[in-house]
């Protein structure tokens, strides 16, 4: 029975990544995409591609009804990442209800596996110190802030479908940084930012980034070898704001960024930045809610995914200079130094 690959989010950051890995690997994939999404077009010639909307069933029923010989694994990307404070039902629409579709859409067609892409911030925060692991209830009460309460909600969906007998495994990535991002990734943006001249300062505090190709290959072995039912932590370690802007002056041969403001700084100027690009109708730079999160434990462990899915990390270096030479080549920023490969990166213009 031939095996095919259904990757939801297919045109997003990781999902874009995962993509590129099957159709590296020759397996046959099929990219779900929203309808009009232009980015879909730098998705592997070799990857079908169907238009369809998590929050809409009738629209997964050609993406999932596959042929007969056919047995489908099927990676669940696809959600709306936030730094937003303040409540957006379209976030819960995707990151819950689509979950749920998702969900049944497996059990009508007999799916072999189900993949959840989560995220360490459905994991609840220990106090400074201490380690996070892996954990095994999920509630939105448990966590912080309108993305981690969605994806605490839509992990406990999917266990306890896992629990119902679909045969699921839960990946949760850290802070995802490398190339493929068309959108604006925290780690992105501030590189973009940074390669323009637009990062005057930053502040202390930091977060566990990881390189989207490395998610990408975690989750592909969870694929095959993830337990039923059980949850895997893809992340790297920890880093703060100014070891990164300081590898990217490395990387760039850019001056490097010297002023360090104070978290508390920022935190007063949060609310009034996240109302002024809202009435700008443009993505906030930094959100009480991000500044929060880079203040708070970022300390993770993903020793059970090394010991079980054989997960490793690639330096943050290289995922840096390759974010860069994808940025530069398409076009998002000007290149100070010749290009030597491709890929992604956090922010805000003027301070993060």
């Amino acid at each position: 029975m031939k095996r095919i690959y259904l990757v939801t989010g297919a045109a997003g950051h990781l999902g874009n990544a995962l993509v590129r890995q099957l159709a590296a690997q020759g397996e046959e994939v099929r990219a779900l995409v929203l309808p009009g999404d232009k980015t879909a077009g730098e998705l592997p010639s070799r990857a079908q591609q169907y238009e369809g909307d998590v929050r809409d069933m009738d629209s997964l029923e050609p993406f999932f009804t596959l042929p007969q010989d056919a047995c489908g694994v099927v990676i669940h990307a696809a959600g709306i990442v936030t730094i937003a404070s303040h409540y957006d039902p379209v976030v819960d629409r995707v990151n819950v209800g689509g979950t749920a579709n998702i969900i049944a859409q497996c059990r009508k067609h007999g799916m072999s596996k189900l993949v959840y892409v989560s995220s360490v911030h459905a994991i609840p925060e220990l106090p400074r110190g201490q380690t996070m692991r892996e954990v095994a209830d999920f509630s939105p009460e448990k966590v912080n802030g309108l993305y981690a309460k969605t994806k605490a909600e839509a992990t406990a969906l999917v266990l306890q479908a896992g629990k119902e007998g679909l045969n699921v495994s839960v990946v949760h990535p850290s802070g995802i940084s490398g190339p493929y991002d068309n959108g604006r990734g925290h780690l992105t943006q501030l590189l973009v930012d940074y390669c323009s001249g637009g990062l005057k300062a930053i502040v202390r505090g930091g977060y566990d980034f990881v390189d989207v190709r490395d998610v990408a290959q975690g989750i592909l072995a969870c694929c095959h070898k993830g337990g039923a039912g059980q949850c895997y932590i893809l992340s790297n370690r920890y880093y703060g704001i100014p070891e990164l802007v300081g590898l990217f002056a490395k990387v760039t041969g850019r001056p490097r960024v010297k002023t360090v403001l104070p978290l508390w700084l920022a935190k007063a100027t949060a609310p009034l930045s996240e109302w002024y690009y809202r009435m700008k109708k443009q993505t906030p730079l930094y959100t009480a809610y991000s500044l929060e999160t880079l203040s708070g434990n970022a300390r993770f462990s993903h020793a059970k995914a090394d010991a079980e899915l054989g997960y490793t990390n690639r330096p943050m270096e290289e995922t840096i200079a390759d974010a860069y030479d994808w940025l530069a080549q398409h076009g998002r920023i000007r290149p100070n130094r010749p290009s030597r490969g491709r890929r992604s990166a956090m922010a805000v213009k003027g301070t993060v």
